[in-house]
């Protein structure tokens, strides 16, 4: 099945990788498909604001210093993940827990936070 990739490959030369040393993917379901599992022009429009959103709500760009780091936004087989490298793992938890919490969104998502000092789970991204 056909793909689309948006990569950060700027982080390939980034030096203070410790910095970011959690890896935050999120799984978005995505619902009104057209050919071969891609989304429609109006399902793309609402997983890309509310993409964009999480990216601000992500990155806390609002405040003094990023939080996180733009990696990945991949959209394949009825689904778009994106991805980020994630400073402190502790606020994007707390953020994604209390969205699911509150249900305050328009399409299924689930997500994981992992720990990753060496880039391991970015390496397929930034590599290919």
């Amino acid at each position: 099945l056909p793909g689309v990739a948006l990569i950060n490959s700027s982080l390939k030369k980034f030096k203070e990788k410790e910095v970011f040393s959690w890896h935050c993917s999120i799984m978005i379901q995505l619902e009104e498909l057209v050919d071969n599992g891609m989304p429609s022009a109006e399902e793309k429009a609402i997983v890309e604001e509310f993409g964009d959103w999480l990216d601000v709500e992500i990155k806390r760009e609002n405040t003094e210093k990023s939080n996180a780091l733009f990696l990945a936004r991949i959209t394949w087989n009825g689904t778009t993940e994106i991805i980020w490298r994630v400073y402190n793992a502790e606020i994007t938890n707390e953020l994604l827990k209390d969205l699911l919490k509150k249900k305050n969104y328009d399409r299924p998502f689930d997500y994981r936070i992992d720990p990753d000092k060496e880039w391991k789970l970015a390496e397929w991204h930034l590599n290919n």
